[in-house]
């Protein structure tokens, strides 16, 4: 992501390369800060859904989340009502959320490298996201979607199109970063 502020990680053209992105651990002293930084990022309040920027993504182990930003917690476990992938405003069938329509085509130059919704992994463009009202959907560069966030607020979490929890959404005054699973992440590099 050089050239956006923030620092520039290595190329992810491959799932190795992609395990480099992987989120700080808190057990490691040296690591606390950039740790609690992370987690400071996934705790700030949600932007209106008009706030749209570049995404970098970074790997996270659900097993090593926080609680309430895991699949572990109510308004997160899969299973949730409005978490399903056939839940109104979730499927992929729904008008708004695949990329049959102008807004989520890959090539609407919005979607593009420098179109302001790119997903970085490193300094490689993997993917974009738009939004549905308040669902959230990443799609890899060829315009399948990978993921979606029910819209409703009652969630941070990514969920698949199959229902498997898929990682989190950092909301920020600079954009958004995106933790997400090792699954999902190789998801936008197929």
């Amino acid at each position: 992501m050089s050239g956006r502020g923030a620092p520039a990680l290595p190329p992810a053209r491959s799932l190795r390369a992609l395990s480099m992105l992987r989120a700080p651990s808190l057990r490691a002293p040296s690591l606390r800060v950039p740790a609690l930084l992370v987690l400071s990022l996934l705790a700030a309040p949600a932007l209106p859904p008009a706030a749209l920027a570049d995404a970098p993504l970074f790997i996270v182990e659900p097993s090593q989340m926080p609680f309430d930003l895991g699949p572990g917690a109510p308004a997160n476990q899969p299973a949730r009502a409005g978490n399903l992938p056939h839940a109104p405003g979730n499927s992929g069938a729904a008008p708004g959320n695949g990329s049959g329509i102008r807004a989520n085509a890959p090539d609407n130059p919005a979607n593009l490298p420098g179109g302001g919704r790119t997903i970085w992994a490193g300094d490689e463009p993997v993917g974009y996201y738009t939004r549905n009202g308040s669902t959230l959907n990443l799609f890899d560069r060829r315009g399948h979607r990978i993921a979606y966030r029910p819209g409703g607020g009652r969630t941070k979490s990514l969920f698949s199109p199959q229902g498997t929890w898929c990682g989190t959404v950092a909301e920020t005054a600079n954009g958004i970063a995106l933790g997400l699973t090792r699954d999902c992440a190789s998801a936008l590099l197929r």
